[in-house]
């Protein structure tokens, strides 16, 4: 899969840089390089500072898995030996020894031996203000510290890659040594060790591939060097991952080929004179395996496969996809309205609510919120907005079933009008509210979801005044 993708980017590379005007005349191409006056300092510092935090988390991440690994290969050992010390010691007895041995190997330099097309951009670029003599104007500490994290982040990226070989083919033995053993629980728990591990290290590096604003500038000026496109054809990671011939886009590199007539007619005597036209043939043969092939692409997506290792720990287990992010990863804000018509002894009000909660996985989530109820007054004829309370709150929300989530929920509410702050310290004139019912969350883009809400308020009898015991909120999260 993965040397389909590069072949790809090399097509893709050729198209591009197989613009480059080589008919151009010095002069021409010297004005072009005049342009570019500056590489922007902000970039350089961004994109360094990136880098430096992406290095340091995997390193964190390295240790933490190897660590975690020998505990639970610790744990299994112990258990197995009051069953079966032989197959105990067969299986465990040089664990150490081989943790050991990759630890050793961690701590050399190692070669990043994977193609990542952002990175390599930006490893390439620097490779060629470093080489030419171009008369740019770069920060040539920022240029040295950047490089110096570019080549960190390479080794642990490397390094990442050793661990996540050896993990999984050490989950791979346990799993065929100790299937029958009554070890299940143990082994589940390796399992899901791994298979998060290659969860975090594939969100990694996509970050790598996802460029920001900053990043964007920086690649969008050096590429508008001739110079650069002509290096980075000769020296980029993926060119010697498939170096072209010298010959190539030559005559000469085309002997020895078949021609199109040449296979056409082959493939007209194999299939003979009644089957379809060998063109029409091979173009349905070409969306058959089209589709095969997205299908096999959209399952190994799912299942967290990563760039650079078609090798993957398949998980016994239903995988929670918040598990992989930190903390303020995890959690969602929101706002939502909810409006009530006019009573006799309220006019008509909004609730305006905003929220913040965590998400303990993909089926449940909890949170906070502060609320503000204005007012509009009782009809057209006297409009008039007034603060007519606060509140604050609570909510569950738990996944039913497709986009459909059992909410609950507890809330404070100040329900009079008010125009100091010091009116609200009266905790007795705040009236509580016990809230259930269902939400339904339509998906908007990859980051916001629309809520819809029908909730039932079970003290709704007690407040004071007396307020409507279903409420409709609708709103949003991100």
């Amino acid at each position: 899969m993965r040397y389909l993708i590069a072949i790809l980017c090399i097509a893709l590379n050729v198209v591009v840089y197989g613009q480059t005007t080589e008919h151009d005349s010095a002069d021409t191409m010297q004005s072009r390089v005049n342009t570019l006056t500056s590489i922007p300092g902000k970039s350089l510092e961004y994109i360094e500072k990136k880098y430096s935090r992406l290095s340091s988390t995997i390193q964190k991440q390295n240790e933490k898995v190897l660590q975690r690994m020998q505990e639970k290969e610790d744990k299994i050992r112990k258990k197995l030996a009051v069953t079966d010390s032989l197959k105990a010691a067969a299986l465990f007895g040089k664990s150490e020894e081989r943790y050991r041995s990759l630890k050793d190997k961690l701590q050399q330099k190692l070669k990043l031996r994977e193609y990542i097309p952002g990175l390599d951009t930006v490893a390439t670029g620097l490779q060629f203000f470093s080489q030419s003599q171009m008369p740019v104007d770069v920060d040539a500490l920022k240029l040295d510290e950047l490089s110096n994290s570019i080549s960190d982040l390479q080794s642990r990226l490397q390094q990442a890659n050793e661990i996540q070989t050896f993990v999984r083919l050490r989950e791979k033995e346990l799993k065929e040594q100790l299937m029958n053993t009554g070890l299940a629980r143990e082994l589940l728990s390796v399992n899901k060790e791994v298979f998060y591990y290659q969860q975090r290290l594939k969100e990694y590096k996509e970050l790598l591939n996802d460029r920001k604003k900053l990043e964007k500038r920086l690649v969008t000026e050096v590429r508008r060097i001739p110079a650069f496109e002509k290096f980075m054809e000769k020296h980029s990671y993926l060119t010697a991952l498939f170096p072209q011939p010298d010959n190539y886009g030559t005559v000469e590199a085309l002997q020895g080929l078949q021609t199109r007539s040449s296979v056409q007619q082959m493939l007209q005597q194999s299939m003979g004179t009644t089957a379809l036209n060998p063109e029409q043939y091979i173009q349905q043969q070409m969306q058959t395996a089209q589709t095969a092939l997205n299908d096999l692409k959209d399952k190994i997506n799912k299942l967290g496969g990563s760039e650079g290792n078609s090798d993957m720990t398949m998980p016994d287990f239903k995988p929670n996809n918040q598990k992989t992010k930190s903390f303020l990863e995890r959690i969602e804000y929101g706002f939502n309205l909810q409006s009530s018509r006019t009573t006799n002894l309220l006019p008509a009000t909004s609730d305006m609510a905003v929220t913040a909660g965590y998400k303990f996985s993909d089926k449940a989530s909890a949170g906070l919120g502060v609320s503000y109820k204005i007012g509009w007054g009782s009809g057209l004829n006297s409009i008039k907005l007034t603060s007519q309370g606060v509140g604050l709150r609570s909510y569950v929300d738990v996944k039913a079933k497709g986009n459909l989530w059992i909410t609950g929920g507890f809330e404070y509410n100040y329900m009079q009008e008010f125009k100091k702050l010091q009116e609200l310290y009266n905790v007795s004139t705040w009236g509580k509210s016990a809230l259930a019912g269902a939400t339904k969350k339509i998906k908007i883009g990859k980051k916001r979801e629309t809520k819809i809400q029908l909730l039932y308020d079970f003290l709704a009898t007690r407040q004071i005044p007396q307020t409507q015991p279903l409420k409709f909120r609708i709103g949003y999260t991100f």
